[in-house]
């Protein structure tokens, strides 16, 4: 809209336009000052030599006929630059405008209309739609751009192009934001007397100068217009006299050629014929739909993320449906609410929430699966429906529930013009398969958040229970550390050597320190392992050498347990960590000790020499007891960390820890247990050329 125009209305909209507020305005327009020099010098208005500057100029037209050639000008000037206007004889098209914006300002001071510039103005541009369509669509639209103007044109415009032109002015004319009936004088300008009798006068003024100017000799039809305003039975025919008078002057002023006008000729409205097959019609609109609906669905799956994923939704509506604005309103997670999800565009709709329970427009559209229509008609709204008008900027509201399968996510909410909810009624089947659309990527993106939430949690847990594990290990370098603590006191006390104790206490804390810095290396769902390089070799004699060293002087061992190994000269190795085994070691003598503390017995560590499983070979490595063996309830679950009869946090963990480090190692552990005792087995893989070894002797270590 020309920048002229609008602060000409604005000062008319405030009433506060003289003429010193009326020449500063002109004079900031070279081309408006221009035009008003121009006639003010004409011969109608000049009358001496001297040539008049422009406050001269302008007392001499007098503020009415400035105000005309402003607003005529500023029209003609906008309007005659749109697409196609320059390849078509608009003469007709102009003198019909002019006359109806002349017919306008008339009616408007008979009835005391307190804008009558307003008026002119809406007179004028009443049929600018048909400009706005013939710009769109020339090709379709070139014939009735001359048809004449009335309820058949409308209807052919309907079919044709799903839009009339009082619909495509008054769109126009909103996209100005005035504060006025500009557009919806407009808009109503093809509406019946009789549904106008109680609408705003500058509506029922247009309808009157509209029936004058296009349809002067329907006496009808201008009988029912004049009743409208109130206008005496001669007053028609007064005013088109009038009118027509004004409209030929103003059109020299303004430069317009209208010779000839009235003779072009005005056919009737012409659309194609219908399609033979209704429901072939009908089939290429789904068509149309489904492909449109397919590309959106691939729209919606090339999103990254769910904020990604609402942006697309938002703006592929305002593009498909013609929305101002849209937002999404998603249900939460107890399904008692639709709270907005935020976009680009609305950050403040996350603070926005609407209660199911207590219904209102929006809640119900969720609840009935049902697209709802919300628009300002005088009837009251949820402060929830009010809101979101105001939010968006419109008259109107589409409420479209997201449904995935059996359940309602949310509602996209989106605005438009009043005019624009029959054309949206219509695409119902089309808003649905949208809806389902966006509905099902939305679902896939709340799964795969949920997805992410549940990897989390797992991740989670298996830091915990290796935290577990690690401070179970710990816990057995700790307490031999804590004896040898014991036994290094008494011997220094009796100043016997110690350096066989230090040895120990320091691989002891080295081990605390690997135990510990384990924790760092955990890739969850990932059996890792602290080994590097090669494939790592473990002396079975030498790790048992090690074990039974831990245990010796110590506390550990009560009196009445012997701790014997079975254990050949060349005892042979197997892959994998020595600490690993030792750690296994460790765990169940350990075990097996806690078992004998009541009442004493004999503990056997034993090589049994290699075994062939499944192509591959095997050292087999024995633990036994003579205790009174497991109950059926622990051998049950003998493997996992189950609830201990022991003391402390972390018991019932130790035989899941050891059949872990089995299985790091690549081996395979079982267990016998009777009433004689507990015997463990365990296959670990034999090193690369390893020889099975000899019968292996038995040798007793005694009481340790």
């Amino acid at each position: 809209m020309p920048q002229i125009l609008i602060k000409l209305l604005a000062h008319l909209q405030a009433d506060d336009l003289g003429m010193p507020e009326l020449a500063a305005l002109v004079a900031k327009d070279a081309g408006m000052t221009g035009k008003i020099l121009t006639v003010a010098t004409s011969s109608a208005y000049h009358r001496n030599s001297r040539q008049p500057n422009l406050e001269q100029a302008m007392v001499a037209l007098g503020t009415d006929m400035i105000k005309t050639l402003v607003i005529s000008d500023s029209v003609f000037q906008t309007f005659n630059s749109f697409p196609n206007s320059g390849a078509t004889d608009l003469r007709a098209f102009w003198k019909n405008s002019l006359m109806a914006a002349v017919l306008a300002r008339e009616v408007a001071r008979r009835i005391d209309y307190a804008q009558p510039e307003e008026a002119y103005l809406a007179g004028l541009l009443h049929n600018v739609g048909r400009l706005a369509l013939l710009a769109t669509a020339p090709k379709e639209y070139a014939f009735n751009f001359t048809a004449r103007d009335d309820e058949d044109l409308c209807a052919v415009e309907q079919r044709t192009l799903q839009i009339t032109h009082a619909e495509a002015g008054a769109w126009l004319i909103e996209r100005w934001q005035l504060d006025s009936f500009l557009a919806d004088s407009v808009l109503y300008h093809h509406e019946p007397s009789e549904r106008l009798e109680a609408a705003h006068p500058l509506i029922r003024i247009v309808r009157v100068a509209h029936v004058l100017s296009s349809h002067a000799n329907d006496e009808a039809l201008v009988d029912e217009a004049r009743v409208l305003c109130g206008l005496d039975p001669d007053a028609p025919s007064e005013l088109l006299g009038l009118a027509a008078r004004q409209v030929e002057k103003a059109a020299i002023h303004l430069g317009i050629d209208l010779a000839g006008a009235d003779d072009l000729p005005v056919p009737a409205a012409f659309a194609p014929p219908p399609p033979v097959d209704p429901v072939q019609q009908r089939l290429s609109e789904e068509v149309r739909n489904l492909v449109l609906v397919s590309e959106v669905g691939q729209t919606f799956a090339r999103q990254q993320g769910e904020s990604g994923l609402l942006d697309a939704m938002t703006r592929s509506a305002r593009i498909l449906f013609d929305f101002e604005n849209a937002v999404v309103l998603l249900e939460n997670p107890t399904g008692q609410a639709l709270v907005g999800a935020p976009t680009v565009n609305q950050q403040r709709i996350a603070e926005f929430t609407i209660p199911l329970a207590k219904g209102g427009a929006v809640a119900q559209a969720a609840l009935d699966r049902k697209l709802g229509f919300i628009r300002r008609d005088g009837r009251p709204l949820g402060l929830a429906e009010e809101q979101l008008l105001r939010m968006l900027g419109t008259e109107s509201l589409v409420c479209l529930p997201l449904v995935a399968g059996a359940r309602c996510l949310g509602v996209l909410v989106g605005g438009v013009a009043g005019w624009q909810l029959p054309s949206c009624q219509k695409r119902e089947r089309f808003l649905h398969a949208f809806g389902a659309q966006a509905a099902g990527a939305l679902e896939t993106a709340l799964s795969e958040r949920g997805h992410a939430r549940r990897q989390l949690a797992h991740v989670a847990e298996e830091y915990r229970e290796a935290s577990r594990r690690v401070v179970h290990e710990v816990n057995n370098p700790l307490s031999i550390i804590k004896n040898y603590l014991s036994v290094l006191d008494s011997k220094l006390e009796r100043q016997e050597p110690v350096s066989a104790e230090l040895s120990i206490l320091n691989e002891e804390i080295d081990r605390v320190g690997q135990l510990v810095g384990s924790l760092t290396q955990i890739q969850p769902g990932v059996a890792t392992s602290n080994i590097e390089g090669g494939v790592p070799a473990a002396d079975v004699a030498k790790v048992v050498d090690d074990v039974l060293r831990l245990f010796r002087t110590t506390n550990f061992v009560p009196a009445n347990v012997e701790i014997v190994v079975s254990m050949p000269d060349d005892a042979g190795r197997v892959e994998g960590d020595p600490d690993i085994l030792k750690q296994i070691l460790v765990n169940l003598v350990k075990n097996a000790i806690e078992a004998l503390s009541a009442g004493g017995g004999r503990i056997e560590i034993a090589n049994r020499g290699h075994v062939n499983r499944e192509r591959r070979l095997y050292l087999e490595l024995v633990v036994s007891d003579t205790g009174p063996g497991l109950s059926r309830d622990v051998l049950a679950n003998l493997f996992s960390a189950v609830k201990s009869t022991k003391e402390g946090p972390h018991h019932g963990l130790g035989l899941s820890i050891v059949h872990s480090l089995v299985k790091k190692l690549n081996g395979h552990i079982a267990c016998r247990s009777g009433t004689t005792g507990t015997s463990f087995e365990i296959l670990l893989p034999a090193h690369a050329g390893a020889g099975a070894p000899a019968n292996p002797p038995v040798r007793a270590l005694g009481s340790v």
